[in-house]
């Protein structure tokens, strides 16, 4: 019984040596005009950012502002393996020879959304894995950008699942079409490609690629300038309505 006793006084004791979890937006310090505004309340929205066309500069704004984002890491990587049949990885490696030696950094990508009309790519690299991929992290926070999503049926059902219109982007050779698909269709579209579509809130969607897709950081570059583009696209107040057309996070969700 002696036994048992003085183990769980030596559980309590290691359980009360282990530091608490601390929010780090309560010892946030905003450096900018921007971030003191987030941090006083006086604004509670992204969207009053995007509106005012003011550029974001701290990571934790967003994270103020945007509770529910989400991150994840594209598969950019190289595919190891004989004659290439290994798995692609997240973290790209690139070597430099010199008379020291190889100098190896590493690059990842990274993608963070709400799933609700907000989304950002961004790219990081570095000597070590971690520190590439914490940059990367920080960068798409940084770049994130507000889409326009609408109904891709021909009838004019007013529902938001996919996009109004077929737009194009591209990067080198890298060249992605979306097309606007009915509900029920899913993400017809290549994987990395499907998962920036996902986070940005697109349930379904139609595509079509040319050029060198196997380069993948090239085709992540045209599917998010294709996002971008739908934004430019002036549209008529009356079509709005009909299409369903909504920028941002929906209505239906505030």
């Amino acid at each position: 019984m002696k036994k048992g006793k003085e183990g769980i006084k030596r559980k309590r004791e290691r359980n009360s040596r282990r530091p608490v979890l601390v929010n780090p937006l309560e010892n946030w310090t905003p450096k900018t005009e921007l971030g003191i505004k987030v941090k006083n309340g006086d604004i509670t929205d992204i969207e009053q950012i995007f509106s005012s066309g003011e550029r974001i500069l701290e990571s934790e704004i967003v994270d103020s502002l945007i509770p529910d984002l989400t991150n994840d890491l594209l598969l950019i990587g190289q595919a190891k393996g004989k004659f290439g049949g290994g798995q692609r990885r997240i973290f790209r490696q690139t070597q430099k020879k010199t008379r020291e030696g190889n100098r190896i950094k590493f690059a990842t990508c990274a993608l963070v959304g709400n799933k609700n009309g907000y989304v950002g790519v961004a790219f990081g690299k570095s000597k070590e894995t971690v520190p590439a991929r914490d940059k990367s992290i920080r960068k798409a926070k940084l770049s994130m950008i507000k889409i326009r999503r609408g109904c891709g049926s021909w009838e004019g059902v007013p529902d938001s699942n996919s996009i109004p219109f077929a737009v194009t982007g591209k990067c080198g050779s890298s060249e992605i079409t979306l097309m606007p698909a009915p509900k029920g269709t899913g993400l017809c579209v290549e994987k990395e490609c499907a998962k920036i579509l996902s986070a940005a809130g697109v349930k379904d969607i139609w595509s079509k690629t040319k050029g060198q897709t196997k380069t993948k950081v090239n085709l992540i570059k045209a599917c998010m300038d294709a996002l971008a583009r739908l934004s430019e696209v002036k549209i008529q107040p009356k079509h709005y309505d009909t299409l369903g057309i909504q920028e941002g996070k929906l209505k239906s969700k505030e």
